[in-house]
Formats: structure tokens, sequence, C-alpha cells
């Protein structure tokens, strides 16, 4: 619950609170004082000081719904005063209700079990009576304040505050805290909510030291204590801190001590520092002095070689132009042989086209002349036919009579053949549609044969890898697993892993039922060939392996990194369960929990259900809500359900999570079948191939006999022209002098063709001649060109030669140049170095170490400060920490000296407070024996209550007046109903020290007799009607029948069980924690 604020307590509370000295502490009067009117306090008992008549914070009612196993309770309207709920079912619900509505913190592990099963959210609503004076925000909230509790599914809690109409005030926890604040509501004391589990241990205790607890619980002397004992817990601290102070004062003083010692050695160290920079200046002076007697050296040979070297330069070039000028005769003598060979190219090609042109001319000829012939062909051919047509005339001029009758004849039989032509069409028309659909179903059937060939080819590699399998099973997942776990096998035995991976997966499971194997390898996939490794580094160890036996390029099996672990996962909470079906992880055998425990990692395999129907496995994730933690669903056929998706299998067959032997059998039936289907397609082939060709001979010999056809009708055709055309004489006459012309033109043709024959065997002539001399030209021109090169080499090596010792002449002269402009540098810097050593060190000294060796102890020398600087800066930087460690050892000095004052101050509050807690409690326990003995006179009752605040024990006794007084003195005597009602009457006792609007028992007479449990009525009622302005809640299992009526009290009776299981809609009931 949310803390409380200290100005809204009970009165006990208030009490402890003005007991709990402040930092000034009450006076002894005060304490006299106190204790003087707590005896009258007592005598007068809670009707000293009544509140206002049930006017704030008694319930008037509770209502549950969809909380524990009921689905509506109430609303339970509830009495100002006095209120029984009487039934077996229900009453720890409303009391865990109460406890949480109005703020309890529940202490299980989620809020999410209160809610009913199959429901998504439960919901709490109380009313509370605000009115009178004392009302909390009456202006806001009204007579009455609605509080309504949500708890989800997921366990999350939530708040609603309305006013008296059911308006929405606010949502906040923080608000509802200030409600039960002002209220003076405590549902955590037990004195405000006594619970059923709480009540029983009390009523049926017989420890006198529990009793003690519970005392102090009530009271919250229990919270006084722990403030002593935090008390002593800040005073044990703050001497661990002065002990700590103390021991940073003598660290602080040992580290000031060490500074002044670095200081010294500082102040040493930059002494030597400079006596070494004075003798490293002169030294410098010494090496710059002999460098530049070594350099006057180096410059006075440099003279002497640039004199050779110039000498061989200049013969260099004599030996280069004279064979430049030897390069330069032979160019000017191939430039000659060129332009001769161009002549002769341009002379050639000229000729190359004379002859061209020439046998073009004589083509030409010779096409006229055969043209002339094939028209000399023509016309004889014409005269010919008009001999015949002449015959023709003179016998038809004899058969003149019969000429009519032969051209009608002639009709008729040119009619019957244009009839018969036109079946002839019609028909191959036929045929060829015929054609036509064969060859389609023909192409369709030679697809079809391809891919039975193709599934046959298929079907017989999967034969002949799964007989290999039969020697070797692991070559059912790869071919390259063998070798690559044998690999593995000699990379462990030579300890380059930490630990053996694991794989492939699917070489360590089996399932249990084959029919699922097609569905486990859907779910799993690559997982099948995946590896498992404990670690990163056995991760590329096996990756390097992988490389080796893998191609580059082609895909690996996945690894999967997670530390080994001996035991397999515990998945009951979050498995998949369903009364037919299984999970993947149950329809598997797996060999190793290492392999479990990755599938179910990466798969979860433990909330993925199979089921072999495809349309049941669509009822149960798509027709009704999924099975508990179910995500998905695999079917025998290998397709994928989901709540709302469905996805169709790829594969028709298991590929790794197979029986070869079986395996093989069936593949080779699947081989017969497919191959008899084969035969079968290939046989209806070959019928329609032959049906395609006598078709189509068929209709080759329509189209013969067509064409036969077509000449005979063309032959009557013109035979009825002949018939009905006459040809005149001058005719024949004509054709007569046009061939005559046509072969006097052939004579003057075939002159020409001669002619151009001739030229054209001169001018192929003259080509060869002009070719031949291009071919001795270029001979020549070969030759020279060898010369050329020869010479060119020649030419470049002398031009190599001159120009290397040209650049080597210049990069002496040019070293030569640096030296000398080095060697004035040099003397300009020793000039600076003299001046600036004089003026470091004006007497100069002799060195005998080198400038190295000094400059290699001044670098230690310098590393040793910067050390030092390191530790503790430079100097002002020593001077400002040994400031600062001052500064801290004085304020830590201070510090101890001041928590030292702290301790005596709290050495003596807290013996202060210790003496007020035990006359706060001495006081609280004399209110209750007083009370308690009030009560005994009352009812007619003996017994005793003591108190023992040394051993926390509490002791109570009673018992009828006619009971002897050795039951009261040994425990033994009393029986469980005896032992229960004292303990109710200790309970009734508490009730006089606390002050809450109600007060609420659950089962406070379960445990006492008949008898017993009447008193405990009459006794709470009679309690009750002399506080009327308080409520009292009684929950219990009994009859209550026999109870007098009274405009007091208020029975309610909750449903029994057939009316629940009606309220429930049907719900099966949850077992109840009520007896």
């Amino acid at each position: 619950m949310a803390q409380r604020r200290e100005d809204q307590i009970p009165p006990a509370a208030e009490e402890q609170q003005g007991a709990r000295p402040g930092p000034e502490g009450d006076s002894n009067e005060d304490k006299e004082r106190k204790e003087r009117d707590l005896s009258q306090d007592v005598s007068q008992g809670e009707e000293a000081a009544p509140l206002a008549s049930g006017e704030i914070g008694i319930i008037e009612s509770i209502q549950l719904e969809n909380f524990m196993c009921h689905a509506m309770l109430g609303p339970v309207k509830l009495g100002p005063n006095v209120n029984f709920i009487v039934g077996y079912r229900g009453k720890s619900a409303l009391l865990m209700a109460l406890y949480l509505g109005l703020g309890g913190k529940y202490l299980g592990p989620s809020l999410r079990q209160f809610v009913k099963d199959g429901e998504v959210s439960a919901t709490i609503s109380i009313i509370l009576r605000n009115r009178g004076d004392d009302a909390f925000k009456s202006e806001v909230y009204g007579a009455s304040i609605i509080i309504q509790q949500s708890i989800s599914i997921s366990g999350f809690a939530s708040y609603k505050l309305k006013d008296q109409a059911g308006n929405l005030i606010s949502s906040k926890k923080a608000e509802l805290m200030a409600i039960v604040d002002h209220f003076n509501i405590r549902v955590d004391n037990p004195a405000c909510i006594l619970p059923q589990e709480m009540g029983r241990q009390l009523l049926e205790t017989r420890s006198d030291a529990e009793r003690y607890k519970f005392f102090l619980k009530v009271t919250q002397l229990e919270q006084m204590s722990e403030d002593y004992l935090c008390i002593m817990e800040r005073k044990a601290l703050t001497q661990s801190q002065i002990r700590q102070g103390e021991e940073q004062l003598q660290e602080l003083k040992r580290q000031g001590i060490q500074i002044e010692e670095c200081f010294q050695s500082m102040v040493a160290s930059r002494k030597r520092l400079e006596d070494l920079k004075h003798e490293m200046a002169w030294a410098l002076v010494n090496e710059s002095e002999k460098q530049i007697e070594e350099m006057l050296s180096n410059i006075s040979l440099g003279d002497q070689q640039t004199v050779s070297l110039n000498e061989k330069l200049e013969a260099c070039r004599v030996k280069f132009n004279e064979a430049a000028k030897k390069f330069k005769d032979i160019e000017e003598h191939l430039e000659q042989l060129n332009k001769e060979a161009a002549a002769l190219e341009t002379e050639c090609i000229q000729a190359k086209e004379d002859v061209n042109r020439k046998e073009e001319a004589c083509k030409n000829a010779e096409v006229l002349y055969n043209s002339s012939q094939d028209e000399f062909k023509k016309l004889d051919q014409a005269k010919q036919h008009h001999n015949q047509k002449e015959d023709m005339k003179k016998s038809a001029e004899q058969e003149k009579s019969g000429k009519e009758e032969k051209i009608f004849m002639l009709t008729e039989k040119q009619k019957n053949l244009k009839d018969q032509e036109d079946s002839l069409v019609q028909e191959m028309e036929h045929l060829q549609q015929a054609i036509e659909k064969n060859k389609e179903e023909l192409s369709q059937l030679r697809a079809e044969v391809l891919d039975i060939q193709q599934i046959l080819n298929d079907e017989q590699q999967q034969l002949n890898r799964l007989k290999d399998c039969k020697t070797d099973p692991l070559k059912r997942f790869e071919p390259q697993i063998t070798a690559l776990l044998e690999e593995v096998d000699e990379a462990h035995r030579q300890g380059h892993f930490t630990s053996k991976p694991i794989g492939p997966l699917g070489a360590y499971i089996r399932p249990r039922d084959s029919e699922f194997a097609l569905a486990i390898e859907s779910c799993l996939k690559d997982l099948l060939l995946a590896f498992c490794c404990d670690n990163h580094k056995d991760e590329q160890v096996l990756k390097e392996l992988m490389k080796k036996s893998y191609p580059p390029g082609s895909s690996r099996p996945p690894i999967i990194v997670s530390a080994f672990k001996s035991e397999v996962y515990d998945v009951t909470d979050r498995a998949a369960s369903h009364p037919e079906f299984p999970t993947v992880l149950s329809a598997l055998e797996i060999d190793d929990a290492v392999v479990a425990n990755a599938l179910i990692d990466m798969r979860g395999i433990e909330s993925v259900l199979l089921i072999k129907s495809n349309s049941l496995a669509r009822a149960v994730m798509q027709a009704q809500s999924p099975p508990k933690n179910c995500k998905e669903v695999f079917t025998a056929d290998g397709d994928q359900v989901f709540e709302r998706r469905y996805y169709s299998s790829e594969k028709f067959r298991p590929t790794y999570l197979i029986d070869v032997e079986i395996e093989i059998r069936n593949l080779e039936k699947e081989i017969e079948n497919t191959m008899a289907q084969l035969s079968v397609y290939q046989q209806h082939a070959c019928v329609l191939e032959d049906d395609i060709r006598k078709n189509q001979e068929t209709i080759n010999a329509h189209h013969l006999h067509l064409k036969e056809m077509k000449i005979r009708v063309t032959k009557i055709n013109m035979q009825i022209r002949d018939l009905e055309n006459e040809e005149n004489q001058p005719e024949a006459r004509e054709s007569k002098t046009q061939i005559k012309q046509v072969e006097e033109k052939m004579t003057i043709q075939k002159e020409e063709m001669k002619n151009l024959r001739k030229q054209k065997i001169d001018a192929e002539q003259g080509h060869e001649n002009i070719k031949l001399k291009m071919c001795q030209v270029s001979e020549l021109t070969e030759s020279v060109k060898q010369e050329l090169n020869q010479a060119n080499l020649e030419m470049d090596a002398e031009k190599q030669y001159m120009l290397q010792y040209e650049e080597r002449l210049k990069q002496h002269l040019d070293s030569l140049q640096a030296k000398k402009e080095e060697l004035t540098m040099k003397e300009k810097d020793l000039q600076k170095e003299l001046t600036q050593a004089k003026y470091i060190c004006p007497e100069r000294k002799e060195v005998s170490k080198s400038a190295s060796d000094l400059d290699k102890e001044i670098i230690t020398l310098k590393q040793k400060i910067k050390a030092e600087i390191s530790t503790h800066r430079s100097r002002d930087e020593i001077i400002r920490q040994y400031q600062e460690i001052k500064e801290r050892y004085q304020g830590i000095d201070v510090k101890v000296k001041n928590l030292k004052k702290c301790i005596n101050s709290l050495d003596q509050t807290s013996a202060q407070r210790y003496e007020i807690y035990q006359q706060f409690r001495r006081s609280l326990a004399l209110r209750c024996k007083l009370y308690f003995d009030s009560l005994l006179s009352e009812w007619s009752y003996s017994g005793e209550m003591s108190f023992d605040h040394k051993n926390e024990t509490l002791s109570i006794r009673v018992l009828p007046k006619e009971r002897s007084k050795a039951a009261l003195d040994n425990l033994h005597f009393l029986s469980e109903s005896e032992t229960a009602f004292s303990n109710f009457f200790f309970i009734i006792t508490l009730w006089s020290i606390t002050e809450f609007p109600f007060r609420c028992l659950d089962a406070f007479d379960v445990c006492m007799d008949s008898v017993d449990s009447r008193i405990a009525m009459d006794v709470i009622l009679k309690i009750a009607r002399s506080q009327q302005y308080r409520q009292f809640i009684g929950l219990t299992p009994q009859n209550l029948s026999f109870l007098p009526s009274s405009p007091l009290t208020r029975i309610l009776q909750l449903p029994d069980a057939e009316n629940v299981q009606q309220t429930l809609t049907n719900q099966p009931d949850s077992q109840e924690e009520d007896d």
C-alpha cells in the first residue's frame, strides 16, 4: 500500500505519534499526565468519543464481476451497523475484493489469477458513505463515493473514482489513498479486516508469542520498534563513518608526507635537467663544427668528379651524332621506296578498275545476246503454234458442222471438273482442321511427356541418392556433411573446440509418427541442417571448416550459438496443450538436450501443434479460439495454419526425416507408375503422329489431283478459245519478219562479244605486270626497314647512354650544389648555436659525452619529471594538492568530531525513545487488560490476560466461572473451541484500542462449538449496539436463523452452488478456499 500520511492515523496511532519524541522530546509532567488519564480512557471504553453515527467510511455496497470464479456477484448492499454474510461460496471473494478495491497490496505472483477463466478483465465496485461535516470533498463526490477497480488479464490494475451520480472524478491511485486515509481505513490492519486464514490461525493458536506479535501489529507498536531499530542502525552506520573518517585522516596525513618528498625530488631533478641542457648546447656546437669540416672535404671531391663526368658525356654525344646521321640516310632511302610503291599502287588500282569495266561490258554483251536468243526461241515457238492453228483451222472448216457440239461438250466437261475441284477443296479443309487439332493435342501431349520425363529423372536421382544413404545415413542431409563431420572430429581431437559442435540437428531427432514427418520438416526447415556451438570461438572454427567442405558461393548450414545445457528446458507453463493433438516437441524423439533446447529457442516447437487433417486444423485454429499457448498448426501435408492465415506447402514428401528402406520401396513403385504413365502417353503420341501423317498424305494427293484438274480445265479453255478465235494470215508474215530481224541482231552482238573478251584479256595482263613490280618494291622496302630499325636501335642506345651521363652529371651537380647550400646553412646554424650556447651558458664547457647520449639522459630525466607531474601535476599543482589534502584533513576532522557529537545525541535520543516506547507499550497493555477484565465481568466469565514484554509473549485464558482455576493454569485442559473463544475475546479487546469506520471478520466462529459461537454472536451484537456509528461485517458459513430480528442487524444470504452456476453462465465452478 502507499505510504500513509502521519497526520491521518487512528487514535491508537495518534497516541503512538504523541509518544514518539521529537527533537526536544516530551517533558516528564506530560508523560505522568498521560499515564494518569489512561485508566480513565479505558473505563469509558469506545463510547467516550463516538464518531458521527455512521456518516463516513462505512461500506454501502460491493459488487463483483468476472472476479475469481464469479461471473456476477452482487451488488451486496450492507447495513450501517451489523451485517452477517452467510453462505458457503463467495465470502472470501468478497473479502479479497474489499481488500484490493480499497488499495490493499497483493503479495502474490500476479493479479491476473483473480480474473475469471475465459474473461479478459475483472471489476470490483465499492460504494463508501461520505456524509456529514467530515466528508471527503463532499462538494465533488456528494453523499457517496464509488470506487471501481479493473484487473486485466495481464495483471494490470486501474482505478476509477466516481461521485454519487456515477460521474468519473479521478483515475489516480493517489486520490484513492487520500480517501482511505481521510476515512481512517487500514485494510492491512487485522483490526479492520481480519482475513479468513489469518483469523483461523489466530483463533486456533495456543502460542503466546503469536498473540504478542498480533498485538504489536494491531497497535502499530511493531512500526515503533522498527523505527527504534532504524535509529540503532543509523547509530551503527555513524560509528562506521567515524572509523572510516579516522582512517581517511591517517591516509591524508601519509599523502601529505609523500607529496613533500615528491616536491623535494622534483626540485633536484629540475636542477640536474638545467645542467644537462647547458652541456647539450655546447655538445651541439662541437658536433656542428665537425660536420662542417666533413662537408668541405666532400665538396672538394665532388669538383674532381664533375670534370670526369663532363669528359664522358662529350664522348657519348659524338657517338650519338654519328648514329643519328646513319639513321637519317636510311630513312630518306626508305621514303623514296615508299613514294615509288605508292605510284605503283595507284597504277594497279587504275588497271584493276579497267579490268572490271571490261569484264562488266563483256557480261552486258552476253546478257543482250542471251536475251536475243530467248526472243528468237519464243518467236520460233509462236511460229510453230501458228502452224498448228492453221492445221486446226483447216480441219475445222472440214468439220464445221460439229464445231458447236464440240464446244458444248468441252463446256460440260469443264463444269464437271470444277464441281470435282470444289469437292476436293472442301475435303482438304476438313482434313487440315483435323491435322491442326491433332497437332495441338500432340503438342500438349509432348509437354506432358517432357514433364513426366523430368519427374522420372528427379525420382531416379532421388532413388540413387537414397541408395547411397543406405551405407551412410548422413548423406540424406547434404553430400558435404560427411566430410564436414570428419573435419569436426579431427579438430576436436586436436583441441580446437571448447565443446564439440552438435549437428546436423536433423540427425538427432526422429518423429514418433511417420505421418507427421512432412509437417515437422515444414516447421523446422533449414534448422534440420543447422549446427549448435557452445560459444562464438567454436563458431569461428566451425565456419573455417565449412569453407573447406563447401565451394564458394554455395549455401552453408546455419550455426546456432548457445551455451550447452544437460537438461531440457521446462516449458510446462508456455507449452500448447490440447487433449487430442501433439506439439512438435512431444511428437519428436530427441537424443540430445542441446538439440531440444536449440529447437525450443529458435522455433518454439513447444507451441506448435500437429494435426493430420487440413479441415480439422482450420476448424481448431480459425473456427474457434486457438488452444492455449498455440501459435500455429502444421498438417500432415505440410500446410501451415495460423489464426487468420493459411499457407500451402510446396513439398510433397519429406526429405530428411525418412526411413530410407521404406522410402526406396515407395520411390521404386512411383518410378514404375511414372514409367507406365510415360509409356501410355508415348503410345498416344505415336497414334496422333500416324493420323497426322496419313491426313497430310491424303491432302498432298488431293493437291496433285487438283493440279491435274486445273491443267485439264486450262487445256479445255484453250481449246474453246482456239475454236472461237480465228487467226489472220498477216500475223504469220509479221512473225517471219521479226525472226529475221532477231537473227541479224544476234550476229552483230556475237562479234561485239569477241572484241570485248580480247580487251579484257589485255587489261588483266597489264594488271599482273604492275602487281609484280609492286612485290619487288615491297621486298626492297622490307630490307631497308630492317636496316632502319637496326640503325634506330643503335641511335637509341647511344642516346640512352648520353641521357644517363647527362642525368648523372645533373644529379651530381645538384647534389654538389645542395651540399654547398647545406654548408652555407650549416655555417649559419653554427653561428646560431654558438649564440644560443653562449646565451644558455656564457662559459664554454668541455663536454665528453655526445649529444645523443645527453639527449637520452635528458629524455630519461624528463620522463621521470613527467611521471612525477602525472602523479602530482606541476609544482603549483603539487602545492594545490597539498592545500587540498590539508583542507580535506581539516574538513574530515571537523566531520568526525561532529559525528561523535551526533553519536552522543543519538545515544540520548534512542534511550529516551526506547523509554517512551516501553511506557506506551505498558499503557496499551494496561488498557487491554482493563477492557478484557471489564468484558469478562460483563459476560460472567473468568479469565486472565498476561503480558511478558521481555519474552514477547501474551497469554490469555477465558472460561465460564464454574470451571476450576486449574483449567486456567493449564492450557491442555482447554478444548479447541475454548481456545478459539479465548482468542475471540482477545480480538474484541484489541478493538477497544483501535478506531476504524468498519470492522470485518471472516469465519470467526468456525472453530467454536454452537454454544461459544452463539455467545460470540451476542458479544458482537452488543458491542455493535453500543457503537452504532461503526459498521460490523461478519462472514460465516453457519446458519444464523437463531438471531433475533433487529433494525440494526442485516443477514445477507449468498446464493447456493446451483444459483451460482446459473449466474456464471454455465462456467465450471472454481474451487473455493472456504470450507
